[in-house]
């Protein structure tokens, strides 16, 4: 593996952190859930529980193009990802048929657009349209705490040529009210060097749902109890409740294109407050990472799109040599009841640098 850049010096600016919630009270915080599996082959889907109640799904239908985590909950059986195109709930946006629970991806390998690919709708596949296909489940352990799942995929191009073997650790933490997924993923390039240019569509990405957004302007089309399309005045919308923090202490709108440790998107749905937390690594390519995070409830580690985010001042042409391999690491933490204080999401970042 490769990583080529041109390097330019950056003003880095620090700000204030300011947040409404300086501490927060986690009850029964050493509590550990048993995490278990519940394998449904023809569904094409694996439930990941703990003490039973359901955590998330790894699922790779035949409709979507990439293998996801969807649905995600917190510790309460809130749902923190949207539902649409799966399963629509009234009021959710109608956009981004690509943008389904948690995934990892690229835009640009080799010409072939993983990211984007699917945004016709379910089942329908891009002309440039790469698609990562789930092989098998090398590995499930079950524990109190911490369970592990081990999957095997291959990256295709356009024309089903494999481009990529990804082999992918999901680490499921369940502690009192902290859910923590971890994801280490190794990208093999299989005969020829595979080149993953500049572009702001990628890379660790999760889209929320709609009460985590942030509040926002104008008309946007929802989904409405009849099935149909709902075009309404987004400032009457009520209930809308998020906001980004960096770990640079960056907030709102200001995060996209800035590089951070960590993004914190906290809000409430109803009376619940959650934060959800990517967090990036130290060995990871290009620490720490840019965010291209926005303000419709899509939140996403984009290592790769430098061009983009930097207004063309900086470009990095990154690429994995043949029969080379590369390892992408991230954490994510949600809780739920409380909002997570910089220096708590601090101390989870650590304990990820260390642990991997």
């Amino acid at each position: 593996m490769r990583l080529l850049s041109i390097t330019i010096p950056i003003l880095v600016v620090f700000y204030p952190l300011s947040r409404s919630y300086i501490s927060s009270k986690q009850t029964q915080k050493d509590q550990e859930s048993k995490i278990t599996f519940v394998e449904n082959n023809i569904d094409k889907r694996i439930d990941v529980m703990a003490d039973g109640k359901l955590f998330t799904s790894y699922r790779w239908p035949e409709e979507i193009c990439k293998p996801i985590l969807y649905p995600i909950f917190t510790s309460a059986s809130t749902e923190i990802t949207r539902g649409f195109p799966l399963n629509p709930k009234t009021g959710e946006r109608i956009d981004h048929y690509h943008q389904i629970g948690m995934w990892l991806n690229y835009s640009n390998v080799n010409g072939n657009d993983f990211w984007t690919n699917g945004s016709e709708g379910l089942g329908a596949k891009n002309a440039n349209g790469g698609v990562i296909k789930h092989l098998g489940v090398d590995k499930l352990s079950e524990g109190k705490g911490e369970g592990l799942m081990v999957t095997a995929s291959s990256w295709l191009d356009a024309s089903g040529k494999e481009l990529l073997k990804e082999n992918t650790e999901y680490h499921f933490i369940a502690k009192g009210s902290i859910r923590i997924i971890d994801r280490i993923t190794t990208l093999t390039a299989v005969d020829k060097d595979v080149s993953m240019p500049d572009n702001k569509d990628g890379m660790f990405g999760i889209r929320v749902s709609r009460q985590l957004e942030l509040p926002s302007t104008g008309d946007i089309t929802l989904y409405s109890p009849d099935g149909q399309h709902k075009k309404v005045n987004a400032i009457s919308v009520k209930g809308i409740s998020g906001n980004y923090v960096s770990s640079e202490g960056i907030t709102g709108l200001d995060v996209w294109g800035t590089r951070a440790k960590w993004m914190d998107l906290y809000g409430n749905i109803g009376d619940e407050k959650i934060s959800l937390v990517i967090c990036d690594h130290p060995q990871n390519p290009n620490y720490p990472t840019y965010w291209h995070a926005r303000k419709y409830g899509l939140l996403s580690a984009n290592p790769l799109g430098v061009k983009d985010f930097t207004k063309g001042k900086e470009e990095l042409n990154f690429y994995i040599s043949a029969g080379r391999s590369t390892t992408f690491r991230y954490r994510v933490i949600i809780s739920s009841g409380f909002h997570l204080t910089e220096a708590e999401i601090n101390g989870y970042a650590d304990d990820f640098a260390k642990k991997y």
